[in-house]
C-alpha cells in the first residue's frame, strides 16, 4: 500500500507540474525581463521530425539555459531553452544585434537543406506560442531548381501586445529586406538582429487564449461541423428506425410463431434462433483471451471518457503543452483497475481458472503492442537526434508509474474480479454436445460481416476524422470538444446497433458462435480508420521521409487498436443484453 500512495503522490505532482507550467499568470513593471523561450526547429510538413533550437547553427550572446518540462511536454517533443532574443517588458528595441556568428559550409549546406524543406521554429513567450520560418526559396522565374536561391532571414521583428502589467499577445515576422544568401557553400558572415515593438490593447487577460481557438471555430469550419453531425444524426435515426423496426416485427413474429408451436405441437422441429438455444450460452473458445480483450476495452472506453470531460471543462485549452499526454498517462494507469476488475470478473463467470494467467494477458493485450511500437519509434527518434526521442530519466519515470500504479491496480481489480462471485445469467441451459452449425454463403463468415459492421459507423465519423488527423498530424487547432462528444456517442450507438443486428442474423441462421464474432464486427471500425489513415498520409498530408511515416503508421496503428478493443467490447455488450433479452422471452427447456 506504501508504494501505491508513493506512485499516486507522484501522479499527483505531475499534474500539478503540468498545471503549474502551462498556466503563466505572471505579472511585470517596465524593463522586466519576460522569459523568452526557443522551443524547437522542423520542417512545416512533419510535425513528428522536430529537433532542439540549438542543434541548428544559431547563436547566443549568453549561456543557454534549459527549462525544467512536465511529463506531458516531454512526451510531447518540447525542449525548451533559453532564446538569444531578450525581450524586456515594454522596452521597444529597433534592430538590436542579438549576437554574431561566422558560418561555415557545413553549417550553410546544413542551413539550406532546412530552408528548402520548409523549416520552422517555435518559440514560448510568457506562454505565449510564435512560430516563424528560417528563410525563403526564391524560385520566381527560374524553372530548374538548381537555380533557386536560398535565403536565412537574420531579422525578425517582435509585435507584442500588453494590457496594463500583463502580456497579451505576441506575433513575429522576419524582415524580408534583411536577409543571408546561403545558394553557395562559402562560409559567412551573419549578424542576427531583432526588433521589439510594444502597444496597449484594451483584450483582458483572461481571453489572451481565444485567439489560437477562433481557427476552429470560424463560421465555415462549424458549419461543416454541423453538417457533419447532422449528416450522423440522420444516419443514426435511419439505421436506428430501420433496425428497430425489422427486429421488433421480426422478433414479435418469432415470440408469436414459438408460442404457437409450443401448443400445437410440442414434437415439432424448432428453426431459426430458438433452435440453437441449448447452445448460444456456451461460451467462447479462448475464453482467457476474451476477457482480457473485453477488459482492456472497458478500460479503454473509462479512459476516453475522462479525457471528454477534462476537455469539456476547459483543461486542454489550446497550447496548453503537454496536458493531454500527461492526462493519457495518469488515467490509463488509474483506470487499470477498471480493466482486472472486467476481464477478471468475467472470466471467472465463464468458469475460468487460471486467473493469474488472464491478468497477465490483460495487462499486455494493449500495452504490450504500444511497448514495442514504441522501443521502434523512439529508437528511430534517437537515429534521427530528433527531440521525440524521451530521454532516460522519463521513461524511467512512465516505467515506476506502470510498475508502482498500473500494475499493482490491475492485481487489485483482478481480485475484487475474482472474489466477486458474480455467475453467468443464461436464460438457457447448454447442451453437453455442441450442434453442428449448417453450411454458411459467404456473406455470412466473419469478414463480410466485419466489414458490414464497420462502414457504417466510420460512415458516421469520417467527416470530424480529417479535422482530428490535421490537428494530430498537422498544425490546424482543434477546439470543438462538445460536437467531437457527440460524434463518439453516435459513433457508439450506431457500432451497437448494427452488431446487435448482425448477431440477430447470425443466430437466426443458426450460428451460435457469436462470442468472438460480436467482438470483431464491434471493432472493426478500428480497422477503417486506418484505412483512412492510408488515405489521409497519400492524399490529404505532405508528410515525408522515413521518420515521419514510421512515427504515422506506428502510433495511429496503436490508436486505432485501442479503437477495435473498446468498440469491440461496446459492440459485444450491447449484443450480450440482446441475446439474453429475447432467450429470456421464450420457454427453453
Amino acid at each position: 500500500m506504501e508504494t501505491i500512495r508513493l506512485a499516486l503522490a507522484l501522479l499527483i505532482l505531475c499534474g500539478v507540474a503540468q498545471v503549474r507550467s502551462s498556466a503563466s499568470d505572471h505579472r511585470y513593471k517596465a524593463g522586466d525581463e519576460v522569459p523568452l523561450y526557443a522551443n524547437k526547429v522542423g520542417p512545416f510538413h512533419n510535425p513528428s521530425e522536430t529537433y532542439r533550437y540549438f542543434d541548428f547553427p544559431f547563436c547566443s550572446s549568453a549561456p543557454v539555459k534549459e527549462k525544467k518540462e512536465a511529463l506531458g511536454e516531454i512526451l510531447n517533443g518540447d525542449r525548451l531553452v533559453s532564446a538569444p532574443y531578450k525581450l524586456d517588458f515594454l522596452g521597444d528595441k529597433e534592430a538590436q544585434l542579438a549576437c554574431k556568428r561566422k558560418l561555415t559550409k557545413e553549417e550553410v549546406a546544413k542551413f539550406r537543406t532546412a530552408v528548402s524543406k520548409d523549416y520552422y521554429f517555435q518559440m514560448y513567450y510568457d506562454d505565449l506560442p510564435i512560430w516563424g520560418f528560417l528563410g525563403k526559396v526564391d524560385k520566381e522565374g527560374k524553372a530548374d531548381p538548381s537555380e533557386y536561391k536560398y535565403y536565412l532571414f537574420k531579422h525578425l521583428i517582435f509585435e507584442i501586445l500588453y494590457n496594463k502589467d500583463r502580456v497579451i499577445e505576441i506575433t513575429v515576422r522576419p524582415d524580408t529586406k534583411a536577409l543571408v544568401d546561403l545558394t553557395e557553400d562559402e562560409p559567412v558572415d551573419v549578424d542576427f538582429l531583432y526588433t521589439v515593438k510594444w502597444k496597449e490593447t484594451e483584450t483582458p487577460f483572461e481571453k489572451r487564449m481565444e485567439k489560437y481557438s477562433q481557427s476552429s471555430s470560424l463560421p465555415h469550419h462549424l458549419e461543416i461541423h454541423w453538417f457533419s453531425i447532422i449528416n450522423s444524426c440522420v444516419t443514426v435515426l435511419l439505421l436506428t428506425g430501420f433496425l428497430a423496426t425489422i427486429l421488433m416485427r421480426v422478433l414479435k413474429n418469432d415470440f408469436v410463431k414459438y408460442a404457437h408451436d409450443e401448443e400445437s405441437a410440442d414434437d415439432q422441429e424448432e428453426t431459426g434462433w430458438k433452435y440453437i438455444h441449448g447452445d448460444v450460452f456456451r461460451y467462447p473458445k479462448h475464453k482467457s483471451l476474451f476477457s482480457a480483450a473485453l477488459g482492456s476495452g472497458i478500460q479503454l472506453f473509462t479512459l476516453t471518457i475522462f479525457i471528454f470531460i477534462l476537455a469539456l471543462v476547459g483543461v486542454f485549452y489550446p497550447y496548453n503543452r503537454g496536458a493531454l499526454f500527461t492526462a493519457l498517462v495518469v488515467i490509463y494507469a488509474l483506470t487499470s483497475g477498471i480493466a482486472g476488475y472486467t476481464s477478471a470478473s468475467f472470466y471467472c463467470q465463464l468458469e475460468g481458472t487460471n486467473w493469474v494467467r488472464n491478468l497477465l494477458l490483460t495487462g499486455s493485450l494493449f500495452c504490450g503492442p504500444l511497448f514495442v511500437t514504441f522501443c521502434f519509434l523512439n529508437t528511430v527518434a534517437i537515429a534521427y537526434q530528433a527531440t521525440a526521442a524521451l530521454p532516460f530519466g522519463t521513461i524511467v519515470v512512465i516505467f515506476l508509474i506502470w510498475a508502482l500504479v498500473t500494475s499493482p491496480l490491475l492485481v487489485l481489480g483482478g481480485i475484487a474480479g475474482k472474489n466477486s462471485k458474480a455467475e453467468f445469467q443464461a436464460p438457457c441451459r447448454t447442451t453437453k454436445y455442441p450442434r453442428e452449425i449448417p453450411p454458411l454463403p459467404w456473406y455470412r463468415q466473419t469478414l463480410p460481416q466485419m466489414a458490414m459492421a464497420g462502414f457504417l459507423p466510420f460512415s458516421a465519423i469520417y467527416i470530424e476524422l480529417y479535422y482530428i488527423f490535421a490537428s494530430v498530424w498537422g498544425h490546424r487547432i482543434y477546439t470543438i470538444y462538445s460536437i467531437l462528444f457527440i460524434v463518439f456517442i453516435i459513433l457508439l450507438i450506431v457500432t451497437a446497433f448494427i452488431t446487435v443486428a448482425l448477431t440477430y442474423f447470425q443466430l437466426a441462421s443458426e450460428d451460435h458462435e457469436w462470442w468472438w464474432r460480436s467482438f470483431l464486427c464491434g471493432g472493426s471500425t478500428g480497422l477503417f480508420i486506418y484505412a483512412y489513415c492510408l488515405y489521409y498520409y497519400n492524399a490529404r498530408s505532405d508528410m515525408s521521409g522515413f521518420m515521419q511515416t514510421s512515427f504515422f503508421f506506428g502510433y495511429m496503428a496503436c490508436i486505432c487498436y485501442g479503437f477495435f478493443l473498446m468498440l469491440g467490447a461496446i459492440g459485444f455488450r450491447a449484443s450480450l443484453f440482446f441475446v439474453r433479452h429475447i432467450y429470456r422471452s421464450i420457454k427453453c427447456e
